[in-house]
């Protein structure tokens, strides 16, 4: 999940945790908190208090993602939120991602692609929360069995936002992270999506493979992009030798005294060229949906552009909030 940094925001403290509640726009609307919408990730959460008219009201994050809980803690990590909400009034709280994973709060059995994502609320699940001053909804991730086994927890809700923000889309989106997911859309169905670990790759190779020693140094350093172009081009023209490209990295630090920040470049250009040379074929004339962070949905742009197509990047917390308002309104 996308952290939020602490500029702007009001901390309140909570022993070793901490929850940050945005400062300005806490009891900012007339409205009040009809209920609330959580994006539980691995790492985080987040949580906005709506109105019945879709404003948003509050807004609080935390640190406690599914990672560092256990079971058991969950519902303690969610009331954390809520108080923190400042919510008077019995709501509903309707939660996507990582607490309906299996080894989240409670498991949210997934539906198996291709499906109409505006079936999500049919299969969300209500775990105790201990308390009669909310009730809990966690919807479900997709899944699909053939065509190449895949999973997904948290980008189906991003999808049906999309969905709704661009209502008749029919085509590929893309969702770059960590493990990103290329996800092939027709309105608010899924057909059919594939997964690329695109992000652990890159943190595995910097810090547990021989290519480390040449990415020791400062990483964001000017010669960064010409090194990201560089494994870009490579990988784009020669995806099926990345096992073999992939070494260029510490060939160029030792023949070249390329510095890190080149190697690093080289390296996240090459990933990405690979990722997207991989899905070329389907991409139509259309700019390709790019959902995450504003930074790394650039890189992606960038790609693209290079391979002769293009992308449109999308605000992920308004895709999110999109559909779980959607999901929320099927419900």
């Amino acid at each position: 999940m996308r952290s939020m940094g602490v500029s702007g925001f009001a901390e309140l403290g909570l022993g070793s945790r901490r929850i940050q509640r945005r400062a300005g726009e806490v009891r900012q609307v007339s409205e009040s908190v009809a209920w609330i919408a959580v994006d539980w990730g691995t790492s985080n959460l987040r949580a906005w208090g709506m109105s019945e008219s879709g404003a948003i009201v509050a807004t609080a994050s935390s640190d406690r993602g599914m990672g560092k809980l256990q079971r058991e803690e969950f519902s303690g990590a969610l009331g954390e939120i809520v108080e923190a909400l400042q919510v008077s009034e019995p709501v509903d709280v309707l939660i996507c991602g990582m607490a309906g994973a299996r080894q989240g709060w409670i498991e949210a059995p997934y539906l198996e692609a291709p499906t109409d994502l505006r079936g999500l609320h049919a299969g969300a699940v209500h775990p105790d929360a201990g308390t009669d001053r909310y009730t809990v909804s966690i919807l479900p991730g997709v899944c699909q069995r053939t065509g190449g086994e895949n999973v997904m927890r948290g980008e189906e809700t991003q999808l049906l936002g999309l969905a709704s923000l661009i209502p008749g889309y029919s085509g590929l989106v893309c969702l770059p992270g960590t493990h990103s997911k290329w996800a092939r859309l027709d309105g608010t169905r899924i057909e059919s999506f594939t997964t690329a670990m695109t992000g652990e790759i890159f943190e595995i190779l910097k810090t547990h493979s021989v290519l480390r020693h040449s990415l020791g140094g400062e990483l964001d350093g000017p010669t960064r992009e010409a090194g990201f172009d560089a494994g870009a081009a490579d990988g784009l023209a020669r995806p099926a030798d990345l096992l073999g490209q992939l070494f260029r990295v510490r060939a160029a630090a030792l023949l070249s005294d390329r510095d890190a920040a080149w190697c690093a470049g080289y390296l996240s250009g090459l990933l990405i060229g690979t990722e997207i040379a991989a899905n070329r074929d389907q991409i139509g004339n259309h700019p390709v949906p790019l959902i995450g962070s504003a930074g790394l949905c650039a890189l992606y742009v960038r790609v693209l552009e290079m391979a002769g197509a293009s992308g449109r990047i999308v605000d992920a917390t308004e895709v999110v909030l999109a559909g779980l308002k959607t999901a929320r309104a099927n419900a």
